[in-house]
């Protein structure tokens, strides 16, 4: 009979919902276990095919884990607000909230598709105030803490959303979201302090079991830098204070740069003799966003500040000083010493405007390039530091630095404090109103959350306002602490906030007097395995690392790091190896693949089509051989089956079977487990399996196909379900082959191989290899001086030539 997977996945999957049987038990005395997807943003066009991807490979684990004996914590949600829904919501002329519910209902719809063994029961919505309460009530705590504080400064602005953007959604110079232009703006902005954790949250990624290129990404984007900051005088009286990691290179400074926002350009104006000029090229740069100001490859600009020159510390000499945009307000101190002897940039820089170049370090010809490759050499032209080594060098500038109160050791970091107000509607409110008797009153925690008010027009304003700003009713209040009048916070809260902790929630998600329960979070804490994209490294998980180390701080969770395990996952291309676009006309719905081949032909698939941590290339061609493989499953299930254990002619393959599925699953390597199932149905249909045989081939498949799993289960009248099985365990004497080839080396050289029995003794070994007709040929005229036999697979025969 033809497998209907149509009826049979609905069938599953309604017994599933309706019994709950994926539901995590807070408490249990099973062992836990957690394992945490990048919960989805419901976009309006649904689920694309990418998404299964990482969904069925924590699935897999999710199954596994249960099978295994543990109590399985696999929970699903929806971090539903955000841009892109607002500006949907603004073109149709509908209410996000509607846009929202509509999406996530048909995101569900499509999840329950797939047959991802979710608790249904702890799905969280962003959007949902009963979540959001709590999201702003962290923020509270922040504030309370010193962390979330308010400021005027240089923003990334998106042209077309007419919002601030955080560096990290900022790629190549157009917005994150939508491509468009992002240009400079001064804004007053709500800031959290996550460079308070820099430190932090670099060492701690040595206690954590991250994939390296996670570690080396957040590393790098941290960027902790040892040097030391130096103070130069200027001319007009200011002082110029600049981080280096070379301080050993100071008698080599011949000019400095300062950002077009330092505050000595306004400071002082009336000593600038070309104000006209900087003025333009200031104005000019404001233009411009971080990304378009930092390539390495962009001719570099700048201009003289005339009138006033920085005094170099070490030699006493007056050097000019520049403003040029590669230099930004937000890294450092906004000013560096300049040395181009040893900096190609500098170099590149002193030779447009004809500046000194000076070598402080030996080794190179910098009549040619800057000697970068300078860690290792010896100092010269550098007075008191002549003849040192490098590192001697930095120690001894630094003590005498210090020694004459003209800088220290200081430890810097590339982070910048997290831009976290955004000037959009669909967002969580801030919880905060201004008085201008008391400034910034948080709003008293009974009365959280702060609700959305309804508004007719979510259009953001020109002058880069809120949308609620023009809500005068919900605006105007009053100050929580004198009674006064005062006035509500308009900008909302950025897309990151709601899923910087959502993984907390899902501990207990219908509690209504903490964010979790101590309980819950005891019992949980931390996440066992998550796996998530590599373009929100530097975004959502740095982001949720923070928090969570903050609330770690206060007392509200009980581990440091939220996430033990973090792996990653490669983007599904399209044929011929595009990426995925409506443009291009190659995205697959996963919707058709479900209709035409099954769920379980599109999990097996996707987990089947190369390694998981790397890009793959769609195929029509391929998905049809899984659906084939499935195909041969079931008709060697209908087919009658020897009652009793294993087959002798299959245990072998069946615990070798069982070895490679497990292993491959725990290291990410679905594609080769699914092989080595292929492979035995492929020694099923030689030798005819008995009914233990088709048992194990079940539960094995379950993880990956669990639908048919349990329809064949359930027609092959075994008790229970494949789901609930104990996952099967091997043993390796039953693995190994009772013969083994092995290598026959003379003095070193592989000469021939032989067959023996598995693990015979090392006698037995050396003497087979000696009566095997070409060593006996080789070594008819040399004597036999030892061997070493390496136990199944190799014996090396020393000889040397007969006297």
């Amino acid at each position: 009979m033809k497998y209907d997977f149509t009826a049979a996945e609905k069938k599953w999957q309604k017994k599933w919902f309706d019994e709950k049987a994926f539901r995590a038990v807070n408490g249990s005395d099973k062992p836990k276990y957690y394992v945490l997807i990048e919960f989805p943003y419901p976009s309006g066009s649904g689920l694309h095919v990418g998404h299964p991807r990482p969904y069925t490979a924590m699935d897999i684990v999710a199954r596994l884990r249960r099978m295994q004996g543990y109590n399985v914590l696999f929970p699903i949600g929806y971090d539903a607000f955000g841009l892109p829904t607002e500006n949907y919501a603004i073109q149709n002329r509908m209410h996000p909230k509607e846009v929202t519910e509509n999406n996530i209902k048909k995101f569900t719809e499509q999840l329950m598709m797939l047959g991802l063994s979710f608790d249904w029961e702890r799905c969280v919505d962003t959007t949902d105030p009963l979540y959001y309460k709590w999201t702003q009530w962290i923020f509270l705590q922040m504030f309370k803490h010193g962390l979330a504080y308010k400021t005027n400064m240089p923003v990334n602005w998106c042209t077309s959303c007419k919002c601030v953007l955080a560096n990290e959604e900022v790629v190549e110079g157009v917005c994150e979201r939508c491509g468009s232009e992002v240009v400079r703006k001064e804004k007053s902005q709500w800031m959290l302090a996550i460079t308070k954790y820099a430190e932090r949250l670099t060492d701690d990624l040595d206690g954590v079991d991250f994939i390296e290129r996670v570690k080396i990404q957040q590393r790098n984007w941290i960027g902790r830098s040892t040097g030391a900051e130096v103070d130069f005088m200027t001319t007009a009286g200011d002082v110029l204070r600049v981080f280096t990691t070379r301080p050993d290179t100071l008698f080599g400074a011949t000019y400095m740069v300062i950002s077009p926002e330092h505050a000595l350009l306004k400071n002082r104006q009336p000593l600038i003799l070309n104000a006209s000029e900087v003025n333009d090229y200031r104005d000019e740069a404001a233009r411009k966003s971080d990304f378009e100001r930092t390539e390495l490859q962009k001719e570099k600009t700048g201009v003289e500040i005339k009138g006033i020159r920085a005094i170099n510390p070490v030699t006493s000499e007056e050097i000019p000083i520049f403003i040029s945009d590669y230099v930004l307000s937000t890294y450092g101190t906004g000013a560096i010493m300049a040395v181009p002897g040893h900096d190609a940039r500098d170099m590149e820089f002193a030779l447009k405007f004809g500046l000194p170049i000076i070598e402080v370090v030996k080794g190179g010809d910098i009549s040619k390039e800057a000697y970068t490759d300078c860690e290792s050499g010896i100092m010269v032209n550098s007075g008191f530091l002549n003849g040192l080594t490098v590192d001697s060098a930095k120690e001894r500038i630094i003590k005498w630095l210090e020694e004459k109160d003209l800088g220290e050791r200081k430890i810097n970091f590339k982070l910048r404090d997290w831009v976290f107000s955004r000037q959009r509607y669909w967002g969580e409110p801030i919880p905060l109103v201004y008085c201008d008797l008391c400034g910034w009153v948080p709003v008293p925690e009974d009365s959280l959350p702060v609700m959305l008010p309804e508004v007719e027009s979510y259009e953001p304003t020109d002058t880069g306002e809120s949308p609620l700003a023009e809500m005068s009713d919900w605006v105007n209040t009053n100050c929580p602490k004198c009674g006064s009048p005062a006035k509500r916070e308009t900008d909302t809260m950025p897309q990151w906030a709601g899923s910087s902790w959502y993984f907390l929630r899902y501990t207990d998600p219908l509690n209504d007097r903490a964010l979790a329960g101590k309980g819950a979070l005891d019992y949980w804490q931390n996440v066992d395995w998550y796996n998530g994209g590599m373009e929100h490294t530097t975004l959502h998980l740095l982001y949720s690392r923070f928090w969570h180390k903050f609330l770690y701080d206060i007392g509200v969770v009980p581990t440091k790091e939220p996430y033990a395990r973090r792996t990653s996952h490669g983007m599904i291309l399209g044929e011929g190896g595009e990426k995925m676009s409506k443009s291009r006309g190659n995205v697959v719905n996963p919707n058709d693949i479900v209709d035409k081949y099954g769920a379980d032909t599109l999990r097996l698939y996707i987990m089947f089509i190369g390694d998981f941590e790397k890009a793959a290339v769609w195929s029509d061609n391929a998905v049809k051989g899984c659906k084939r493989f499935l195909d041969r499953i079931w008709n060697l299930a209908e087919k009658p089956v020897k009652t009793g254990g294993h087959s002798p002619a299959n245990e072998r393959d069946v615990h070798r079977t069982v070895k490679k599925v497990s292993e491959d699953i725990e290291s990410l390597k679905f594609n080769t487990a699914i092989a080595a199932l292929m492979s035995l149905v492929n020694r099923f249909y030689e030798n005819a399996p008995a009914s233990d045989d088709i048992k194990t081939l079940l539960t094995l498949l379950s993880p990956f196909a669990p639908h048919i799993a349990e329809e064949l289960w359930e027609k092959q009248g075994f008790k229970s379900s494949a789901a609930s099985q104990k996952w099967p365990a091997y043993d390796e004497n039953k693995i190994e082959d009772d013969e083994k080839e092995i290598a026959v080396q003379l003095n070193g050289k592989l000469k021939t191989t032989v067959l023996i029995p598995c693990n015979s003794e090392d006698d037995f070994v050396i003497q087979t290899a000696l009566s095997c007709e070409k060593i006996k040929k080789l070594t008819q005229n040399a004597e036999f001086v030892k061997a070493i036999v390496v136990k199944n697979k190799l014996v090396n025969l020393i000889v040397r030539a007969a006297d």
